[in-house]
């Protein structure tokens, strides 16, 4: 089974590379396509994780071979779902709260004959939608995965934030990188924060 992350932020920031590594981590290089990217610079920095492609899926895939994840799906992902297929696709796409549904405007509508499924409710990071997927693809069900609902993550002895998604659990403890706890509780993130609202805000300085 290939795990294809299609890849739709606009560009590849820390929190972001964590996840794709940590996806990368849980199925193996050699079971990761990265697609959709952007230019050769991503491409470059992607094809450290795994194979990569500027075309996105549904240029790659027949609608009959893959499964897409989709939160809006109405059904739930089940081991027989993968029989017969090549791939699973997930978006590449970080979380937003409420959800805007962007995986149904950007993948599950342009394969409208494609094997559309959920892995149950809320919104999980894309690392941990990976995670998932390969236990069901091996044979587990979804009922057999454990999921925590919000995650509390303690920055200082003063500050905390709180992550409004699902993850799913691994002995007892979320599946999330320790490296996004690091960003998370660094001074890097304002950073990037003050970046990405600056370039919302005046765009034409950011073009190439």
């Amino acid at each position: 089974m290939l795990f294809v992350i299609e890849h739709l932020e606009p560009e590849i920031g820390r929190w972001l590379y964590i996840e794709y590594m940590h996806s990368s981590e849980i199925v193996g290089k050699g079971k990761i396509l990265f697609t959709n990217v952007k230019n050769r610079n991503a491409a470059l920095l992607l094809s450290k994780l795994g194979k990569t492609q500027f075309k996105s899926f549904v240029e790659i895939f027949n609608p009959e071979e893959v499964v897409i994840l989709d939160p809006q799906a109405q059904k739930l992902l089940t081991p027989e779902d993968f029989k017969g297929k090549k791939a699973v696709i997930i978006g590449g796409i970080l979380g937003d709260h409420p959800p805007k549904g962007r995986t149904r405007k950007f993948l599950t509508t342009k394969f409208p004959k494609a094997t559309v499924r959920n892995i149950g409710r809320g919104q999980f990071s894309i690392d941990g939608a990976v995670y998932v997927a390969k236990l069901v693809s091996e044979g587990k069900k979804l009922d057999e995965i454990p999921i925590t609902m919000g995650l509390t993550v303690k920055l200082n002895k003063y500050a905390e934030i709180y992550l409004p998604y699902a993850y799913p659990l691994r002995d007892g403890k979320p599946v999330i990188h320790k490296k996004i706890i690091e960003y998370l509780r660094s001074e890097e993130i304002v950073q990037d924060e003050e970046r990405i609202l600056k370039r919302a805000l005046f765009p034409s300085e950011f073009k190439a």
